[in-house]
């Protein structure tokens, strides 16, 4: 307490009782109540005998009367003080439309650039990002700037998920992808819900688990996305699941929601880049679903396929292609041809794959070169020296990208 505020109390300046820590030290100096300490006197007997006489009970009465009126005046004017105090407090924010505006465009940038550079340079970035985005969640702000901040962080983390799949960490992979559904749950953000279970249903397909992709991939079509592609992304990963698991009804059932799901997209996929599945893709997914089911019939509509699909991607800008996503498909086009005996429209592809493989490496890619590399042992190719050059080429690539893993891992 300064001396100029007593000196106001004692004036008469009074918009209410002080703070409450104040009123708590003034009640122990004086031994009164704040409620009497700042109230008016007393009435009572003016000590010169000369008034009206009171009885006993009319002044009592009096003074519980008044001091009624000024505990009911004070804990009025209280409340109006303590509510004006949490105004304040509410209008204060830790972050502003400028932040907000450049946080969408970190991740706009990187989604967007996400397909067609090195996976964990990325990774460091994003993970970077995100521990800026949850030191202002834990910190205050308004609610609309709230939900914001958890969307933003639900892709940084969606994305994070993503990035620790291609560098094939699929249990820290599932982990990002559960803070991230945690976040469009926040968010109140179908689109990325949906996206999100896509992600976990594809770490579940890689992970030889495609019952379990065909669950979560169901999961995810119960959200309607405000807009996008999540749904044709959904039905795309189930397909792959159920040829996985050879059930080829439930495999040309999905298929054909993924492109009805195509035809009933509406507006763009937001923030874009990664997070759009595009024609290519879907295509391609198409190509490794026949792959599954396998026979002769299966693998000519895979060749086909993947042929669109690369033919698609390598129309896109260099600056824009899809270089893992293009790697995958020329791969079950080599697949696909080594299973109706071309080995020299195999190894085609499968050098295209081996010349870009450095730039961007993926655990995706990785792994599909090492099942190429088994098929090019089967006993109807040995003795051919194409053959056998090419897998050596495909252990050699394997073994350098093996590391390269242990180099980013250490580092």
């Amino acid at each position: 307490m300064s001396q100029r505020q007593v000196s106001r109390w004692l004036g008469g300046q009074l918009g209410g009782l002080p703070h409450p820590a104040t009123c708590r030290v003034l009640e122990r100096m004086f031994g009164e109540s704040a409620e009497e300490l700042f109230g008016p006197p007393l009435r009572g007997d003016d000590g010169g005998g000369s008034g009206p006489a009171t009885t006993q009970a009319g002044t009592h009465g009096s003074r519980h009367l008044d001091n009624v009126d000024m505990s009911m005046e004070s804990e009025v004017a209280t409340a109006a003080v303590e509510s004006a105090r949490f105004g304040q407090f509410a209008e204060q924010s830790n972050v502003g439309p400028h932040s907000l505006e450049q946080f969408r465009a970190d991740v706009g940038r990187i989604v967007t650039s996400y397909p067609n550079r090195p996976v964990y340079p990325l990774f460091v970035e994003l993970r970077e990002l995100r521990d800026r985005i949850f030191d202002l969640l834990e910190g205050r702000q308004r609610p609309a700037q709230s939900q914001e901040l958890y969307l933003v962080g639900g892709v940084v983390c969606g994305v994070l998920a993503n990035a620790s799949f291609d560098l094939g960490w699929l249990a820290a992979a599932e982990t990002q992808a559960r803070t991230a559904f945690l976040c469009a749950e926040l968010a109140g953000n179908n689109s990325l819900r949906s996206w999100i279970r896509g992600t976990q249903s594809l770490v579940a397909y890689w992970d030889e688990r495609p019952r379990d992709a065909v669950a979560l991939a169901a999961q995810g079509w119960r959200y309607e996305p405000e807009a996008g592609t999540p749904r044709v992304r959904l039905a795309s990963i189930e397909a792959r699941a159920h040829a996985r698991l050879g059930d080829q009804r439930a495999t040309e059932d999905s298929l054909r929601r993924a492109d009805r799901a195509r035809t009933e997209v509406v507006g763009e996929d937001e923030p874009g880049g990664l997070m759009t599945f595009p024609v290519a893709k879907q295509t391609f997914y198409s190509a490794t679903t026949w792959l599954w089911l396998g026979d002769r019939a299966n693998l000519a509509q895979a060749e086909r396929a993947a042929a669109e699909a690369v033919e698609l991607y390598r129309r896109d800008p260099a600056e824009r292609r899809r270089v893992g996503e293009m790697s995958l498909a020329r791969l079950d086009l080599a697949v696909a041809r080594l299973g109706q005996d071309d080995l020299e429209g195999a190894a085609e592809q499968v050098r295209a794959v081996l010349e870009v493989t450095g730039r961007r490496r993926t655990d995706s890619v990785v792994r599909r070169l090492r099942q190429i590399s088994q098929v090019l042992q089967r006993p109807h190719l040995h003795g051919t020296s194409l053959a056998w050059e090419l897998r050596e080429q495909v252990v050699s690539c394997c073994e350098s990208s093996q590391r390269a893993e242990l180099f980013e891992g250490a580092r």
